[in-house]
């Protein structure tokens, strides 16, 4: 067999995968710890089976794209607004306060400015995978917790999508660049709910009897204003979240929400894999204590913030600080701001793999934490597992 093929990459990275489950499971830890772990010894920095991690990383991006899909799925627009007005306030005095951590702490470790600026950003925010994967369904519809969560979430992805534009511009960035994003946001969503209502939505109703053909108009859907976005200088992955608003007011969203959960999850076991994969090993004795403390931050700081910032804005504390815990993790977005900042030649590698260890560290032990204390989908206790 061609080691050097896809299907072979995909053939040993899903047989290690159910491997590493299982053991996980039996030892009452978290399967996404396993897809990490297993990109770490298959990827080109371990036994190197899996070679090409970075063609690997494109493709799990599809899994964050539907991720947010599905997000917006959930959120019709006048309940999104309400949940943005409760919580901007603590999203933003929450940025300011990690962004200034993070910062404080890199420059006691001696990097450069630059670096002190993106490592500080980087701390900024928390994974929008995981707390979505591990917030069981009822919570994420019906309870209050989930809509204080996805609210913080999605003001977080808000200035990382922002952060991304400006890193992504920075060798052409002007005036007129900047002006021609902040428009094609809304002319996007304008554009996407009135496609769904004139065009998308008939199409459906007419061939409704045929569910192959929702599925199939779901994922071109999704995909397609993924791409409009992106082409508009915009980030596939706030195109995919358009596009579920869009169709959030119609109850065909449900049906869409359920049926495209299986490939989402087939995509997100690259995405963690491939986290795991593009870690180099070779970089931890130069790396590893900022890591570690910046981890420890991102573990207990992070919860305890967000706990204290919701209790001052009037929410309940079992409330608060359950959302604290289960925002107390890196993010993707961190990992995507670093390789953009690496590509610009912002930061070195030892800066970007401090980031890429502190993310898969505190998602890690973050996940273990959640599943161990908290209604979760993945939890091994049946008296914790919810869906």
């Amino acid at each position: 067999m061609d080691s050097t093929s896809l299907i072979f990459d995909f053939s040993i990275i899903f047989i290690f995968a159910a491997v590493v489950a299982t053991a996980a499971l039996s030892l009452s830890l978290p399967i996404l710890v396993g897809y990490i772990l297993v990109g770490v010894i298959l990827g080109p920095h371990g036994i190197g089976w899996v070679t090409d991690a970075a063609l690997l990383a494109e493709i799990s991006e599809v899994g964050i794209i539907f991720l947010l899909f599905l997000l917006g799925l959930d959120m019709r627009p006048e309940q999104m607004r309400k949940l943005m007005n409760q919580t901007t306030l603590v999203g933003v005095v929450s940025c300011l306060a990690l962004f200034a951590i993070g910062a404080l702490v890199a420059a006691a470790f001696s990097f450069g400015w630059q670096e002190v600026l993106i490592i500080g950003a980087s701390m900024m925010f928390s994974s929008t995978i995981v707390g979505i994967k591990l917030l069981p369904t009822t919570a994420l519809h019906h309870r209050h917790t989930g809509e204080l969560m996805v609210s913080l979430l999605l003001f977080q992805d808000f200035v990382a999508i922002l952060l991304l534009t400006v890193l992504n511009q920075l060798d052409s960035v002007s005036g007129w660049d900047l002006a021609t994003k902040v428009l094609a946001l809304p002319l996007l969503i304008g554009g996407c709910f009135l496609f769904v209502r004139y065009v998308l939505l008939p199409l459906m109703a007419r061939f409704d009897a045929f569910h192959e053909y929702i599925f199939l108009a779901a994922i071109g859907w999704c995909l397609g204003i993924a791409e409009l976005s992106s082409w508009l200088g915009l980030s596939p992955e706030i195109g995919a979240f358009s596009a579920g608003i869009a169709l959030a007011t119609n109850p065909v969203s449900q049906y869409i929400a359920e049926s495209l959960k299986p490939l989402r999850d087939f995509f997100l076991i690259l995405f963690f894999f491939a986290l795991g994969a593009r870690f180099d090993l070779s970089f931890l004795p130069d790396i590893w204590l900022p890591s570690l403390v910046l981890a420890a931050i991102a573990l207990t700081v992070k919860p305890w913030l967000f706990a204290r910032l919701l209790r001052l804005a009037g929410e309940r504390l079992h409330e608060s600080r359950e959302v604290g815990w289960r925002l107390g993790q890196g993010s993707e977005f961190s990992l995507l701001i670093a390789y953009l900042a690496l590509g610009s030649q912002l930061i070195d590698s030892a800066a970007l793999y401090t980031i890429q260890a502190v993310t898969v560290l505190s998602i890690a032990i973050s996940t273990y934490l959640v599943t161990h204390m908290y209604a979760s989908p993945l939890a091994n206790d049946p008296r914790l597992r919810r869906d």
